[in-house]
Parts: structure tokens; C-alpha cells; sequence
């Protein structure tokens, strides 16, 4: 089955920057999960793996470095369920070569990935896929396949490996956005690589209503609340040097713009925010404010250009001819200074999970927990599933003035949270 697809494939657009810039001290993880309603078969897990790794190749795939360029390359190793492990420094070796790990915790399946793998869409498919078949296995029931859980018994199809920022975006000219430096949340670093996180579940009909009363979406509500949590950030910082630019960096998935099917990585950003050098914000204008900029960040004629200028100059013959070990560091020094450097926080929203009817009464939970961040204190992350949504904020400070300040603006919101705090790493 697996021979349908190519032995390696260069890396995509997006994902040359996460072997660039690791190191012991940080590489660009997330972590996924299913919580079912009852404690996970290891056995059966394992043969669900099996199946699904081999329905979805490029998670049988380890990173090559070629002459000019990395690659996902298929290896012999077959993935084995592993203990689970803090989400830090992420080390192949102990997968085998192999960019993510699926472990087993009680009533959960955790997923851990190397972004170069995949972004968060195409890992959750990768992920429910495999609780689906799981499911199937351990119960006998018949699954009701959908676009987020896939049928293991299918052959694989390059459209869903390939490269969609060159099927797209080959061959036009593009421009680079430029961008202003933003406020960044200092504090005390947690010792050891240390990523405390802490979730929020809310009820998301309560959610829905509060969005229908201001008029937006859930990613412009959750973004508004950072934006204003942000702002309590700034008032306490006794700074004389402070920043006064605001900005969360949201990423957007590309797959529905332009109808592509890869479980690689696929998506872009947009930075929102406001520059409070003129005073605060009130809620309902931060609301406002980030409806308006999304609303024209969004038009293909300002998203679009930003992407192909990436990808125009990776088609560059002179850096295309640069050899890997000379493109290695500069691809890194270039994101030190400009990947975190104009946003203030992250807000990833994988959005609302719909799984098959069959699996409904077998799963419980769905999370999802960005890693530590490189250049900013922390991240949030948020998916929603069954009626409830769940956010997870990371950070890599001892600090949690902002992620408090969060949480009490949904509570003035008349949002219900319950909260749980752990330890990612």
C-alpha cells in the first residue's frame, strides 16, 4: 500500500524552520488527545497504529538531510506505543527515527509531534483516525468514515502528502508583509525546560451565545479576551521600555480556501492585535478591532501574497543551490528574529470536532497542548468537542498574571470554566 507513495518527499514550505531552529533546548512540539471511556488496550492500540501509519505514510517517514534541502524519508522502523513522556526536547532516536509519538495514559491516547510533520489539522486527523480504528477494533462496531477520520483499509493518495504550498503557490510572485515588534510578556523561567499548562473547559452553547451578543466567531472572542488580558499584562509591567503593540498570531488553515486534502503542514497566520500607545482598550473595541483585521487579512489579495513570497524564495536558483549546511543557519537566525518577534502570544483553534456517530459514545475528550514556545512566555490552543470546548494554556514562566486575567474576562462574560492545572514538561 505504502508503495503508492514517493520514498521521500522534500520538506513543505512551512516546515523548513522547525529543523532549523532545534536544539537540546527547544524543538516545536504539540501534543493531542483522545480520552475514551474506558482504559486504553495497549495491545490493540499497538495494531491500530499498525494500520493507520500505514494508511497515512509520512508518519512512517523520519527526517533526512540531503545535500540542499530535508526530507521525509520512509524508514524500516515500524511506531510502537511508547510511555508517555514530558513534551520536551524531542529525541527520534527513542521513536526510532520517527517525527511523533503515540503513548497510552489510563483512558487517553496521546499524540506527540515534530511540527515538521505535520500542523495540528493533519495531526488530528492522524489521530482520530487511529482512535477510530481502535474503536472498531476493541468494540466490533462499523465505523461511518468522514474528512477527520479515515477508512485504514484505503490506499493513500499523493494529494494527501503533498507539498500544497507549491501545488498552489509555484511559480507566483508574492511580497513579504511587513510588521512592527510587539509587546512580549516577561517572568521567571520554569528550570528544566520546564511547560506548566493549564485547561479551561467551557460549555460551548454558553460560548455561542456570548458570540452571537458581540456579533463574531469563537477565534474572535478567545482572541479579543487575550487581547484584553494582554492589557492587564501591559498595565502591571513597570517597564520604561515596553512595547505598545498587542498582537496574537493566529494560524488559519488553508485546506478549505483552496480545497486541499494533505495531512502536511498547510496553513498560514495572521497577526491581530492593537497599539494601545494612544490608551486601552475596552472590551467591545478590542472585539471590534479584531473582527476588522481578520475580516482583511483573510481576502486572498492580502494573504496570498505573503505565501507565495515564501515560496518564491525557496524556488530561488541561488537558494536553491545553497547547501544545506550553509541554509541551516540561516534559516534559524532569520526565525530567531522575526518568528516570535511580532506577536505577543498564540491562539491555535483546531475548532469543532464532529466525529462519526459510531465513535460519539466511546470518546469523552479531545485536547490539545501547544509545546514550549521559543521566543514568547506561552501559547494558547483550543478545540471543541461534544459541547464543550477546551483551551489549554501553556507558558514557560513561573508567572500566571495573564493566563489569570484570561480567565476572569470570560467570567465577566457570564462563561462557566472549570479548570485543571499539569505539567507538560
Amino acid at each position: 500500500m505504502i508503495a503508492t507513495i514517493p520514498a521521500r518527499l522534500r520538506l513543505d514550505n512551512a516546515a523548513n524552520i522547525y529543523p532549523a531552529s532545534m536544539s537540546k533546548h527547544y524543538s516545536s512540539l504539540y501534543r493531542m488527545q483522545v480520552t475514551l471511556t474506558d482504559p486504553v488496550d495497549t495491545h490493540i492500540l499497538q495494531t491500530a497504529l499498525l494500520h493507520v501509519s500505514e494508511r497515512i505514510p509520512t508518519f512512517r517517514c523520519t527526517l533526512h538531510s540531503g545535500a540542499f534541502w530535508w526530507y521525509l524519508h520512509r524508514c524500516n522502523a515500524l511506531p510502537s506505543v511508547q510511555p508517555v513522556k514530558p513534551l520536551k526536547h524531542f529525541s527520534f532516536k527513542d521513536q526510532d527515527g520517527l517525527l511523533y509519538r503515540v503513548s497510552a495514559d489510563g483512558r487517553a491516547i496521546l499524540l506527540d509531534v515534530f511540527h515538521a510533520l505535520a500542523d495540528g489539522n493533519g495531526a488530528m486527523c492522524f489521530l482520530l483516525t487511529l482512535a477510530g480504528e481502535y474503536i472498531r477494533l476493541r468494540y466490533g462496531v462499523t465505523i461511518g468514515y468522514n474528512s477527520m477520520v479515515w477508512d485504514p483499509k484505503d490506499r493513500p493518495a499523493y494529494a494527501e502528502v503533498e507539498d500544497s504550498f507549491k501545488t498552489v503557490f509555484s511559480g507566483r510572485h508574492g511580497k513579504l508583509e511587513k510588521n512592527v515588534d510587539a509587546y512580549h510578556i516577561g517572568g521567571h523561567t520554569l528550570p528544566f525546560l520546564g511547560v506548566k499548562d493549564l485547561r479551561a473547559v467551557l460549555q460551548a452553547n454558553e460560548v455561542k451565545k456570548v458570540c452571537r451578543e458581540y456579533s463574531c466567531t469563537v477565534t474572535e472572542l478567545i482572541t479579543a479576551a487575550m487581547l484584553q488580558a494582554l492589557q492587564e499584562e501591559h498595565r502591571q509591567d513597570p517597564s520604561r521600555r515596553k512595547r505598545s503593540v498587542l498582537k496574537v498570531s493566529v494560524p488559519v488553515n488553508l485546506r478549505p480556501l483552496y480545497g486541499s486534502r494533505t495531512v502536511r503542514n498547510f496553513s498560514s497566520y495572521v497577526n491581530l492585535g492593537v497599539d494601545i500607545k494612544g490608551g486601552y482598550y475596552s472590551f467591545a473595541q478590542l472585539v471590534n478591532a479584531v473582527k476588522m483585521q481578520k475580516a482583511n487579512d483573510l481576502r486572498k489579495e492580502q494573504l496570498e501574497p505573503k505565501i507565495a513570497a515564501n515560496v518564491e524564495l525557496e524556488e530561488m536558483l541561488l537558494v536553491r543551490l545553497l547547501p544545506l549546511k550553509i541554509k541551516h543557519p540561516i534559516i534559524d537566525i532569520i526565525n530567531l528574529l522575526h518568528g516570535d518577534r511580532f506577536c505577543s502570544q498564540t491562539l491555535s483553534n483546531i475548532g469543532n470536532i464532529t466525529l462519526p456517530e459510531e465513535m460519539q459514545s466511546y470518546v469523552t475528550d479531545i485536547d490539545f497542548s501547544l509545546g514550549r514556545q521559543r521566543g514568547n512566555s506561552g501559547a494558547f490552543s483550543c478545540v471543541s468537542y461534544g459541547g464543550k470546548m477546551y483551551i489549554h494554556m501553556t507558558r514557560k514562566i513561573q508567572e500566571d498574571r495573564f493566563e489569570t486575567a484570561f480567565l476572569q474576562q470570560l467570567s465577566s462574560l457570564g462563561l462557566t470554566i472549570g479548570t485543571q492545572v499539569s505539567n507538560l514538561a
